[in-house]
């Protein structure tokens, strides 16, 4: 740990004083203030010599030693407070230990306002990846050309990299991996990932063998007997669906948020927090945090941020901040911070910080409060890089994917010259229930899933199997393929990630453009081109009309009819904004299943 030196003034100059404080050593004698060009104006929090002083008493305990207590001076100008040294070490301890000497005292001197900005500081970017899984099928590699098409960034998962490359070219952002084996889903795979396109199926084909372009499979109306290949429904649709939420879920976000502190239900999730006040410039302002058990919303729990604030010395805040997290908090597949709070109609700050330095900038939201318990949300595009007050013009954009602390305060002081209009010196009170991250409104789905038409019903009383498509006829000797398909997208509608599930009828090669039909309740039958499936999949995205939302689609046309189109005047890409409008939400199919579970 560095060393940190500075002047501790005795009445006679002739004697020295040297105190250890666990480690960093502070030395008395001749006053270095004015070889620092410390200007004039500005309040030191140890005054110059040869004014009233007073005695300061510091205990500590040391594994070495036993309790030792050092006697030293704190000097204060007639009319100024004393400063509590103790608390100041205390406090510099807490979070880390000091910082380097020089960092030290630059901000003892440094002055906590300037000139207001004149220029806008850099923005966050918040462009994200949409990995496409099962991007070598035949919906998922028209997923990747949609989006290459739009110039949207994406990330393929694969099990054979050489057949991906050469399906989709050499440049593809690729990883290896299989969803029926989490251990191959690794983390860093999915850095940069908020959204999901999944296009993985279970492998269907005729018994009889298959072209290797598939060709019988892809022809998608002309029946041949079927049989499973490869990995079994159970292991795909329902394992794989399980493997694949867990690794993306912390990427592309939950539609209640990400809680960082405070009660949700029955839990609580604790930060370390500690008081950061002016004393580290010499005030003498002090703040606490502590939890209230009874002072929440309703009589629950609550954190609470007090104090009492005080411009005297030239202070004027007080504050309380984390220590740093033991790993960065990746909150970047969300929008902002939103604090549950009770507000008493002061302005305070919210600091964010992307770094593990004691003494950086921290990344800054300023926000009023109301009486009462209120939401208040913060975004991360609003927040403006500020160091001792002052807006950092070539800072970088924030990074939501690094944060190591956050801070809350109650200061005199904005930045760049302005003062709170709320400020007054006294008590104040900020109870704190809860800080989260959030997805903004309107939220959008987060993760599309390409099921199948027809899940629902190979149990249904009462339907006439005769009638329907060959998989749910044929549904226990595929090993209960759509049973487990059922599954799979339960899993999503349970993991909290905001979704849409797209259950096309029978998939054909023609091209995209006929007009479309959308139901829900799992009734339809018919046919759609994968293409039209692909382009539906990349809509719902950007739809938040889309969200959480079930649904059936095919095409208008009927089996016995061949669709086409003139390359050369082909039809105009559909509104599918239109489509989804139309749609209801908890309509699943599943309310026509008699309320005993499918055996499987």
């Amino acid at each position: 740990m560095d060393s940190c030196y500075f002047t501790v003034t005795k009445p006679s100059s002739s004697s020295l004083t040297c105190l250890n404080f666990q480690g960093v050593s502070f030395l008395g004698g001749r006053s270095y203030g004015k070889s620092l060009g410390a200007p004039s104006h500005l309040s030191w929090p140890l005054s110059r010599p040869n004014k009233k002083h007073q005695n300061f008493i510091y205990k500590r305990t040391s594994q070495n030693l036993g309790p030792k207590t050092f006697k030293g001076f704190i000097l204060s100008e007639s009319g100024k407070q004393g400063w509590d040294f103790g608390r100041f070490i205390k406090t510099l301890y807490f979070f880390n230990g000091p910082p380097s000497p020089a960092k030290f005292f630059e901000s003892l001197i440094e002055k906590l306002t300037g000139p207001s900005p004149s220029k806008p500081v850099n923005s966050m970017d918040s462009s994200g990846i949409t990995l496409v899984t099962g991007a070598t099928g035949g919906v998922g590699r028209r997923v990747v050309d949609v989006l290459r098409n739009k110039k949207l960034p994406v990330r393929v998962l694969v099990r054979n990299e050489e057949k991906a490359r050469r399906m989709l070219g050499q440049d593809v952002d690729l990883v290896i991996g299989d969803v029926t084996k989490a251990d191959t889903l690794l983390p860093e795979y999915f850095k940069g990932v908020r959204s999901v396109i999944n296009a993985v199926s279970v492998i269907v084909g005729p018994k009889e063998g298959d072209t290797p372009d598939r060709a019988k499979y892809s022809q998608g109306i002309k029946f041949f007997e079927p049989e499973i290949k490869g990995d079994s429904p159970e292991m795909v649709e329902y394992i794989g669906m399980k493997n694949l939420i867990n690794a993306v879920k912390e990427n592309v976000g939950l539609r209640t948020g990400k809680l960082l502190f405070g009660y949700e239900g029955d839990s609580f999730k604790e930060l370390p927090w500690g008081a950061l006040d002016d004393v580290v410039m010499g005030g003498v302002s002090q703040s606490t945090f502590l939890i209230d058990l009874t002072g929440g919303e309703n009589g629950g729990p609550t954190g609470l941020f007090k104090g009492v604030v005080t411009t005297a010395n030239n202070g004027g805040f007080a504050s309380i901040r984390t220590k740093n997290f033991s790993e960065p908090e990746d909150l970047s597949a969300y929008d902002g911070l939103e604090l549950r709070l009770k507000g008493d109609g002061r302005r305070y700050k919210l600091i964010v910080r992307t770094s593990r330095d004691w003494d950086t900038v921290g990344y800054t939201a300023i926000f009023d409060t109301v009486e009462g318990w209120q939401s208040v949300r913060l975004p991360f595009s609003s927040l403006r890089p500020i160091f001792r007050a002052r807006t950092v013009l070539d800072a970088p954009p924030f990074d939501p994917s690094q944060i190591t602390s956050l801070q809350l305060m109650f200061s005199k002081f904005e930045s760049d010259g302005k003062l709170n209009p709320t400020f007054k010196e006294g008590p104040f009170e900020l109870p704190v229930s809860c800080i989260r991250a959030y997805l903004r409104d309107p939220i959008t789905p987060r993760f599309v899933h390409v099921s199948s038409a027809g899940v629902t019903r190979p149990e249904r009383p009462g339907i006439d199997l005769s009638k329907q498509p060959p998989a749910v006829r044929l549904n226990k000797e595929l090993g209960f393929i759509l049973t487990f398909k059922l599954k799979g997208e339960d899993e999503i509608r349970e993991s909290g990630i905001p979704y849409t599930i797209v259950r096309p009828c029978a998939l054909t090669e023609e091209p995209a453009g006929a007009d479309l039909i959308f139901d829900q309740g799992d009734n339809i039958t018919g046919k759609i081109s994968r293409e039209e499936v692909a382009r539906i999949c990349v809509a719902a995205l950007k739809s938040p009309y889309a969200c959480d939302k079930t649904f059936e689609v095919k095409s208008v046309i009927p089996f016995s009819e061949p669709y086409t189109v003139d390359p050369e005047n082909p039809p105009p890409e559909k509104d599918y904004n239109e489509y989804f409008k139309t749609l209801k939400d908890g309509i699943t199919g599943k309310e026509s299943l008699e309320e005993t579970p499918i055996p499987v």
